[in-house]
C-alpha cells in the first residue's frame, strides 16, 4: 500500500471516530430532552440526519447503546477522578481506579456517588442505560445482556481494586469478581428505589453515606490483615 493510501486511509479513521462521537453526543441529548423510551426515528432527528447513517456508524441499535453506555462510563469514571482529587485525566477512557493513591473506602465512595450524581443529574440517561429500551429483544442481542455488559466496567475497575487488596495480604483473589458485580448491583438497587421515590427523603450525599457504610461494612475485609 502506497504512502498516500496510507495517509487516506488514516484521515478517515480520525474522520470516522470523530464522527461516531458527535452521533453519540447527539444521541445523549436527545436522551435527555426526549426521555429513555427514545426512538431512533426520533434520535436520528435529532442529530439532523437518517437512522442510516447511524447504522452505518454503530451497526445496529445495539451497537449504539453500547456507545452511549461507554460514554457514560467515561462520565462516572471522570467523576470519580475528580471527586478524589485527581482531575478529569483519571477518568479518561482506559483509567483504572486501582492506579488512584487513595484510601479505598474513598475510592468505594468516590465510585457510589459519581453513580449517583448520574441518577441525580441525568434520570433520562440512566434510564436508558439500566433498562436498554432501544434493544428490545432483536437479533443483535436482549436488553438484560445489554444492560449487564454496561454495568459490568465499573463492576470489573472495583473488582480489580478488590483482588489487589487480597493478593496483597495473601488471600484468594477469586471473590474480587462476585464481590465487584454485587457492590455495584447493591448501588443500582439503592440508586434505582432512590430514583422511584421509594428510599426515604434522601439528598444524594445523604445516601451516598449510608450506600458507602453498608457496603465498606463487608468489602473492607479485603484489606483486613490476618492476625498472628
Amino acid at each position: 500500500m502506497s504512502t498516500t493510501t496510507d495517509g487516506r486511509s488514516a484521515r478517515w479513521e480520525v474522520h470516522r471516530q470523530q464522527r461516531r462521537k458527535e452521533l453519540v453526543e447527539s444521541a445523549i441529548r436527545t436522551i435527555r430532552s426526549r426521555g429513555a423510551a427514545v426512538g431512533m426515528d426520533e434520535i436520528a432527528a435529532g442529530a439532523a440526519t437518517s437512522k442510516t447513517v447511524f447504522y452505518r456508524h454503530f451497526t445496529d441499535r445495539h451497537g449504539l447503546y453500547q456507545a452511549v453506555a461507554e460514554r457514560v462510563d467515561e462520565l462516572i469514571l471522570r467523576d470519580i477522578g475528580t471527586a478524589l482529587g485527581h482531575g478529569g485525566a483519571r477518568g479518561e477512557k482506559g483509567a483504572s481506579l486501582g492506579v488512584l493513591d487513595v484510601d479505598p473506602r474513598s475510592v468505594i465512595r468516590a465510585a457510589i456517588d459519581a453513580y449517583l450524581m448520574l441518577v441525580e443529574r441525568d434520570p433520562e440517561l440512566y434510564r436508558f442505560i439500566v433498562s436498554a429500551p432501544i434493544v428490545g429483544s432483536g437479533k443483535s442481542g436482549n436488553a438484560a445482556e445489554a444492560v449487564a455488559t454496561a454495568t459490568g466496567k465499573m463492576a470489573g475497575q472495583i473488582s480489580e481494586l478488590i483482588s489487589a487488596a487480597l493478593v496483597d495480604r495473601g488471600a484468594d483473589p477469586a471473590p474480587a469478581r462476585l464481590w465487584g458485580q454485587s457492590l455495584v448491583g447493591l448501588v443500582r438497587a439503592g440508586a434505582d428505589a432512590w430514583l422511584a421515590g421509594s428510599a426515604g427523603d434522601f439528598t444524594r450525599e445523604a445516601l451516598t453515606e449510608q450506600l458507602t457504610d453498608l457496603a465498606w461494612s463487608g468489602i473492607k475485609i479485603a484489606w483486613k490483615r490476618p492476625t498472628a
